[in-house]
Order: structure tokens, then sequence, then C-alpha cells
């Protein structure tokens, strides 16, 4: 998804006013802003001769409270951390692996959780990841500054910075700032110390992002130097030359993520056609429709193997030799928590 620098805004806009983007209406798909890029899913398309119908996100939480609150789509695309909270809420049910012909090529660290898979099923279809780390502008932005986190509580880039309106990314950033490289225990010292580290990066914040389209607007604007960001607002600048970096071994380390499917209860479409497109999205060829939209690895070893050799993966997905933070399940009290906080930090308290 290659967009001119005037346009990012406007499409980012344009994909949350409208409720859906109509298409096959057997199927509706509740995914990412961005994502109906139809090289992911075109095996699908393939088959019936149109993608399904999208409705759009741009964070977690909202795409939960959404289906919360009575939207009804038949498959959702939550991140890893989310999948305990729609099953706690009774909105989702199993996928039946055995119509899933590709299921097995999924990496077995992707369901690496008794939230993913346990007696009762498989309850999360994981098929993309990414990472996040420090994307920056090469002409403004010194090399030696983005070695460290510390470069977002530098004073020299007060108002120059971007954080994403995201608490599991944010908070990934605290912890690493400060120290902590794994969110599954955490002490109430180093949730304070995460919690005072972000209040002083709050100080340097241009704007949060809400989506990547938004990211690169800002970057692409001059507005913002240096942001906390997703492999597919990379991918955008890079698109229009846009002179962007994306420092992934700061000293401190970087984030990584995956998302996948969920198979949402009384979805009003066709469950046959839930799995169709489940199992295009876990074509090996998908991985390099996804790979060049938005910069994410694929799941799938099979379709891994088709793009290793990519330019993009060695750039923004290769293993690195500095601390990673996972952002699998946590705590769901400790998520809520950090969720609370992180309000509270963006309304300056």
């Amino acid at each position: 998804m290659r967009l001119a620098p005037a346009s990012l805004l406007a499409a980012s806009t344009a994909a949350f006013a409208l409720p859906a983007l109509a298409a096959d209406p057997e199927l509706t798909v509740l995914d990412w802003a961005g994502f109906d890029v139809p090289e992911i899913f075109q095996a699908y398309i393939d088959q019936h001769g149109q993608g399904p119908t999208f409705s759009f996100f741009g964070d977690d939480d909202e795409a939960f409270q959404k289906v919360a609150s009575g939207f009804r789509a038949d498959v959702a695309h939550p991140c890893s951390q989310m999948v305990g909270k729609y099953r706690d809420a009774g909105l989702i049910e199993p996928w039946d692996p055995a119509r899933i012909p590709n299921f097995e090529q999924i990496d077995a660290r992707f369901l690496d959780s008794e939230v993913f898979r346990d007696d009762q099923g498989v309850w999360f279809i994981p098929t993309d990841w990414g990472a996040t780390a420090i994307a920056y502008n090469t002409e403004n932005v010194p090399a030696e500054d983005v070695q460290s986190l510390q470069v977002f509580v530098n004073p020299a880039y007060q108002g120059r910075t971007s954080l994403p309106d995201s608490a599991d990314d944010v908070w990934a950033l605290g912890y690493l700032a400060t120290g902590t490289t794994d969110w599954d225990d955490v002490t109430d010292e180093q949730f304070q110390a995460a919690a005072d580290w972000l209040r002083q990066a709050h100080q340097n914040v241009a704007a949060y992002w809400s989506d990547p389209s938004e990211q690169a607007q800002l970057m692409a604007s001059g507005l913002v130097d240096v942001a906390w960001s997703w492999n597919d607002g990379v991918v955008y600048l890079q698109g229009d030359n846009y002179p962007v970096g994306f420092q992934r071994e700061a000293e401190e380390g970087s984030s990584t993520f995956f998302c996948g499917f969920v198979n949402l209860v009384n979805g009003p479409g066709s469950e046959d056609k839930a799995y169709d497109f489940i199992n295009a999205w876990l074509e090996p060829s998908a991985a390099k429709g996804l790979l060049d939209a938005i910069g994410y690895g694929h799941t799938s070893n099979a379709a891994m193997a088709t793009i290793a050799d990519e330019p993009a993966v060695a750039e923004g997905l290769a293993e690195i030799d500095v601390p990673v933070l996972a952002q699998t399940p946590n705590d769901p009290e400790q998520r809520q928590r950090q969720l609370a906080e992180f309000e509270r930090i963006k309304a300056g308290f």
C-alpha cells in the first residue's frame, strides 16, 4: 500500500469514516486499517470472485469494544495479548484445524500458550508478526541519537516525537527504556519506573498516532522526526522516498508482536467462507503481499521461506543482538492497569 504523503492522513481518515468496505456480503472481517490488500488473501478472491466485506479499526481495544458492544462480524484480527479478553467475554469460539490444511505450517512459537490452544480447541490462528522500534528522519537525526531509547526523552527532540496511541506498544517502550525486557512478571517498582519514564517521554510528543498511515503523515509533513513505529509506517515512507531509518537495535532493545484471527460467535455470514479466508491467508504466496504492502512477516514457516531473501526481511524482521520484549499475552489485570495509567499520562497527569 504505497500512498503519496499528502494522501496518507486522508486515507486513514477515510478508513474510519466508512463503517465497512463492502464486497462479499457473506463474510465480514473486522480488521486493522490497511489490511485490505488483495495479494494477502488472493486465493479467496480467486475462489469467490471478490474479497470479503471489511470493517476497520485502529487499535485492539477499539476493536474489542466494537464487538463487545454488539457489532457483528465473522472474524476479527486482534494481536496476541487480546485473545484472552475475547475468550473471557465469550465472544469467540474455537477453530477446527482439520479444516485448515496449512495449520501445521504455523511456527509452533506462535501457538505456545494455553490462551491460544487448550483442551477445548484452537482459539487463535496467528498469521502475521512485526516489530516496534525507532523510525527516524535520517537527514535530521544523527545515527548516534537513536542508539538509545532515551532519544524519546532527549530535550533536543521536544515536540518532535510521536508515540502510538496503543497502550501495549507504549508500555513495551517504557519497560525497555527502564531495563525491563519481559512483561510477564512486572513488579510494582518496574511498573512505576516505566510510568515515570513515559511521563517524561510525553513532554516530547507532538502527537500520538492512531494508525501507521497517520504516523507516516506526521513524519512526511516534517512535524515529527522520531517515532516509535511498526514496520508498516516505515514501508509507507520508504515507498515515497522519505529519508527514514528503522532502528531495532537501540541498546535497550525493541519489541515484537504478532496478530491473527479469531472466530467470532454468531457471525452473520458463512462459516465456510471464514475458513476459506483463513486458508487464503495461510497460503505461502500470501507472504510476499504481506511483506511488500505492510512490511510484516508471516507466521507460516512455508510462507516465510518464500521471502527469506527479500531485503525487507533483513531490514525489519531479522534476528537482532539486543533485548527484545515480546508482546505476548500478559496478566489481564496488569494490562488493564497499564491501559488506565496510559490514559492518565496522555491527559497530562
